[in-house]
């Protein structure tokens, strides 16, 4: 729930008001708020549990596409690398349907992953001028966002004002991930 700084309770506001500015209903936002998944930038969340609640989800909600993080987690945070863990277990055991299985079988639907690319720090902070270098380099799936889609990205971050932390306002100023996102299929 993001209660690293006891900070939980305003972080779930901050992040419907963000969800809300991207057109995302709040119906469509679930938190997590388990004891053994604390918000903490040096702890790794068990894989299986973390699994298991991430596919109870997809099933939940029917849902066919899931975008993540990569084993990098973007900026090496160790929740986001779990996450990243996480859906390649579910991947690798869950998700797919095994050719026997059939039409109507037990198992999990179909279910695509896109994980976002780590980039090194150069390329995380030279915003648009990372355009060309993503066009150049092989990778499945490459958004890149118009003005527009940047300027509304932007205000979703402003809503996370308890998180606004100095270098985070550099990021909103120079991110490449505000302008460009290169995935890959997992």
């Amino acid at each position: 729930s993001g209660n690293y700084y006891h900070q939980g309770e305003i972080r779930k506001k901050e992040l419907e008001q963000s969800c809300c500015v991207l057109g995302i209903p709040a119906s469509d936002v679930t938190v997590i708020d388990h004891r053994d998944l604390p918000d903490d930038p040096a702890v790794e969340w068990d894989t299986q549990l973390l699994a298991t609640l991430v596919l109870k989800h997809i099933e939940a909600k029917n849902i066919n596409l899931v975008v993540t993080f990569d084993a990098g987690g973007v900026s090496g945070h160790a929740n986001h690398i779990s996450l990243y863990s996480a859906v390649r277990y579910n991947v690798c055991k869950l998700l797919w349907v095994p050719p026997w299985a059939g039409a109507g079988s037990s198992w999990c639907c179909w279910c695509r992953v896109l994980v976002l690319e780590s980039v090194n720090v150069c390329r995380k902070y030279i915003s648009f001028l990372d355009v060309l270098i993503s066009c150049l380099l092989p990778g499945d799936a490459l958004f890149i966002l118009t003005e527009e889609e940047t300027e509304q990205a932007k205000r979703a971050m402003q809503c996370h004002r308890s998180q606004l932390l100095w270098f985070r306002r550099l990021y909103l100023l120079f991110s490449r991930y505000l302008v460009v996102n290169s995935l890959r299929l997992l």
